[in-house]
């Protein structure tokens, strides 16, 4: 499965002076999605981190559709895209609990590295891992 859904409610400490959520807390809803599809596939961050692996973000993206609001029940669609073979991309859909409502879209772009900070290739855990997720014989 390579989409999780994520059901977030809307707390006052995102929101701006206008009622709105914040913009910079879109990216922190992209987390949540991320980390929840990661979790999904039985490799929780603290797994990948614990094999000296790292995934910091070098690209994200956002665009704004339609404000939500304090208390309103979002759901944050992460799809990885299996497109990207240097890295890892995920794209995002940010909608309405009745996904009536589009309220954001975006991606984040990862590198992976090693503790140090190089550069590396996906490990080979991590390819296979997509490989069962996407029903494919490569990846």
């Amino acid at each position: 499965m390579l989409t999780r859904q994520t059901r977030y409610r809307v707390i006052y400490g995102d929101t701006d002076n206008m009622g709105y959520v914040y913009y910079a807390n879109y990216l922190r809803m992209f987390e949540i999605g991320r980390t929840e599809l990661l979790r999904d596939w039985g490799l929780p961050y603290r797994e990948i981190e614990s094999r000296d692996i790292l995934l910091p973000v070098s690209e994200a993206y956002c665009k704004y559709m339609t404000p939500a609001h304090y208390d309103d029940v979002l759901i944050i669609h992460s799809t990885l895209d299996t497109e990207m073979k240097a890295g890892m991309k995920i794209d995002y859909r940010i909608t309405s609990e009745d996904d009536l409502t589009v309220h954001a879209t975006g991606h984040t772009r990862h590198a992976f590295t090693n503790r140090q900070g190089r550069v590396i290739r996906p490990p080979a855990f991590i390819r296979e891992l997509i490989r069962k997720q996407s029903g494919t014989s490569h990846a």
